[in-house]
């Protein structure tokens, strides 16, 4: 969705002056090369410079080349580009020479959209397995279209000064193709090499460093391939990876993870090496290959959902008829792969209900115990960011966890709204700020379950509402009062609105979708808390803009424990039979729900 304004074009031939400010996804993405090599193209002089609006520019020219130039900008700008608002206006010539990218100016009203980390592209991959290349093997390959983007960004506009990677000073190389306009790496903030950028370190559970650059990389295949855990500090955080075809590799991370029979999810080195293993269609092969690589859902081939099956260990996602798979998306997981020559669990670097590991002292505290060794690096990361998971239903993509590759990009409302903070739920929790017509979405955080989720949880909150400068005038919070976001939204000093969890489902699927009006919505969901004091399940709600009223439900029942319930199938079990049978269902001791109890 556009906006575009821009003033009557004179009709004379003398030479004009055309400004353009552009709001969406253009930083990070080489927008301003692109303006460039497009207003040098056409001989038009001017400059351009990042701000926190988007881009800003000026070009001076004759009215042809100007209109050109701006019919241009939208048809040919940078793949991850997004022109979400362009205004323009014509003003009388000032004189430029030449061409000019300006530093960034960072006053104003932080508008723009900041780009999610992009998995690496074909021309850095090449790069990286050229062994005539000076990046041959470099792990922390990238350029203007790949690489980092959200996971290092302290501040905005989006300059080098502003990320993660301002302690790397660019060498004499880097720097010539950061300042040439016709290099694909001109101003790549994240640009590094060798000889002036991050490097990798293998550690033992104790720190003690056991290879250093390239050779951490061999040595962390081989104990991969031994049956080793590893700990591994990717684009967003830490994953622990091991061999997919060692079934007593994949239950030792079980154990040590505490985590009984949820799916792992498997990295494939290629896509040849995908469908070996699982049935992969049109629209699943462009999501695996797409620049946001998620986890995506695909069924197995063949019945056999047990035992080792295709090489894989059957201990991976056990009775399930599907597999999570992603591909490579940085050069360090192509390399390793590569290594390996065979797929690998590839799972959150976390404890049981913990967010993911983003610095390696954490993790050496965190994942001790879990690790067995620790392949890490020095490039900050910024914002933890998990791998996103996607499938595809009824022919269309859907994201089931929102992280890398999507977050922290915008959903457009149809109209503008006060400024607001929406602190999410308790399980799978995310946060969101609305800023006009923009919500800007946060990365997965997880279940608010433990002290350090929850430290997370109000860490994501600051930078997502710090990035944007966006000052909130209300907070919207689950309807559950003791749920940590909502206990934090009653604390935070602003006026509060709260939103049943069933209502909020259907009101977000309608913002996606771009929905207005009335709408039957059907949320087939966990419990949330009901208007009425009781826990509501599966909901069938006739919804306006803010009202909603429930046109049908499951009948209730009891729920032994409370909440706890939800997590014992038992206590639920019993009290279904409880609200059938009544005090009848303790005679049926032959029953597993019953047996399943004490007297």
């Amino acid at each position: 969705m556009q906006s575009h304004s821009t003033t009557q074009q004179p009709s004379s031939g003398e030479n004009r002056r055309l400004r353009v400010t552009i709001r969406g996804t253009v930083q990070g993405v080489g927008f301003r090369p692109f303006v460039f090599r497009l207003a040098t193209e056409l001989g038009l002089a001017g400059w351009v410079n990042n701000s926190p609006q988007g881009v800003a520019l000026e070009v001076e020219g004759t009215p042809g080349r100007l209109e050109s130039f701006l019919l241009r900008l939208e048809p040919e700008k940078p793949t991850h580009a997004s022109i979400q608002g362009l205004e323009s206006a014509f003003l009388d010539p000032v004189g430029y020479t030449g061409f000019a990218i300006r530093a960034s100016d960072d006053t104003g009203e932080k508008k723009t959209f900041i780009l999610p980390d992009v998995a690496v592209c074909a021309d850095c991959l090449r790069e990286v397995f050229d062994p005539d290349n000076r990046r041959y093997l470099y792990p922390f390959t990238n350029c203007t279209h790949c690489g980092p983007r959200f996971s290092i960004i302290e501040s905005l506009p989006y300059d080098r000064a502003r990320t993660s990677m301002k302690r790397f000073d660019l060498c004499a190389r880097c720097r010539g193709e950061n300042e040439n306009p016709r290099d694909r790496r001109f101003h790549a903030q994240p640009n590094a090499c060798p000889d002036c950028g991050p490097h990798l370190e293998l550690r033992d559970p104790y720190g003690k460093v056991l290879a250093l650059g390239h050779a951490a990389l061999p040595a962390t295949a081989e104990a991969i391939r031994g049956g080793a855990v590893a700990a591994v500090k990717g684009l967003g955080g830490f994953q622990l990876i091991v061999d997919a075809q060692n079934d007593a590799a994949v239950l030792r991370l079980r154990r040590r993870k505490h985590r009984d029979d949820k799916p792992f999810a498997l990295m494939c080195a290629s896509l040849r090496q995908v469908k070996e293993l699982c049935q992969v269609s049109g629209l699943e092969k462009r999501l695996l290959l797409s620049p946001e690589s998620p986890i995506v859902l695909l069924r197995r081939k063949g019945n056999e959902s047990s035992g080792i099956r295709r090489g894989l260990a059957g201990s991976i996602a056990p009775g399930n008829p599907y597999l999570g798979v992603m591909l490579p998306y940085t050069p360090l997981h192509h390399i390793l792969l590569r290594e390996l020559g065979r797929p690998v669990v590839a799972t959150s670097g976390n404890l049981g209900d913990e967010t993911i590991c983003a610095d390696e002292t954490e993790a050496l505290e965190r994942l001790k115990g879990i690790a067995d060794i620790f392949l890490v690096h020095n490039r900050p990361i910024v914002h933890p960011v998990d791998d996103s998971v996607a499938r595809i239903m009824a022919g269309r993509e859907m994201v089931l966890r929102r992280a890398r590759g999507y977050a922290p990009l915008p959903v457009t409302l149809g109209k503008a709204a006060a400024s607001c903070l929406a602190v999410g739920g308790h399980m799978k929790n995310s946060v969101a700020v609305g800023c006009g017509r923009e919500v800007f979405i946060s990365q997965h955080v997880g279940d608010l379950q433990t002290a350090q989720s929850f430290d997370t949880f109000k860490k994501v909150l600051s930078s997502l509402t710090g990035l944007y400068a966006c000052k909130p005038k209300r907070v919207a919070c689950d309807a559950h009062p003791d749920y940590p976001s909502s206990r934090f939204a009653e604390q935070c000093g602003l006026p509060r609105v709260r939103v049943q969890h069933h209502f909020a489902h259907v009101l977000s699927c309608m913002a996606e979708n771009e929905l207005a009006g009335s709408a039957l919505g059907i949320a087939w969901d966990g419990s949330g808390y009901g208007p009425d004091g009781t826990v509501w399940g599966g909901e069938f709600l006739q919804v306006a803009e803010s009202s909603f009223h429930r046109v049908a439900c499951w009948r209730p029942f009891p729920l032994p424990g409370g909440e706890q319930a939800v997590r014992e199938p038992r206590r639920a079990a019993l009290g279904l039979l409880y609200e059938l049978w009544g005090d009848a269902v303790f005679d049926c001791r032959d029953l597993a729900p019953v047996k399943a109890f004490s007297a």
